[in-house]
């Protein structure tokens, strides 16, 4: 089943949802702010796109500029800041099966439905 990684807060976020809404397939809503992703949904989502974690980082957050910027962190320690702080997970992210994408520009997206 597609699932959308959501923040309703965001207009490209709202643009990929408006995209599978128009794409009259079944797909699942996930509000990651709300329901924060565990270590593994992270790490599934990370190989399902096949980025490093700190390509996933919204770097012009003002949590990452204030903790993280200037500091060489690895893969893991980047997993445990998302995970900590899930507004710094780019998005959206639409998943189909065994393929994903950060829906950027929101067309990305449907190169996978």
């Amino acid at each position: 089943m597609i699932k959308i990684y959501h923040n309703p807060r965001c207009s490209k976020s709202r643009q990929g949802l408006k995209l599978l809404e128009d794409s009259n397939q079944p797909f699942e809503v996930i509000k990651y702010l709300d329901n924060p992703l565990t270590t593994k949904e992270l790490k599934d989502i990370l190989s399902l796109l096949d980025i490093k974690p700190i390509d996933l980082v919204r770097k012009t957050e003002a949590i990452w500029k204030e903790n993280y910027k200037d500091k060489t962190l690895i893969d893991a320690q980047v997993i445990e800041a998302l995970i900590n702080n899930p507004k710094l997970i780019e998005r959206p992210i639409v998943t189909n099966k065994n393929k994903a994408v950060v829906g950027r520009p929101t067309e990305k997206i449907t190169t996978i439905l």
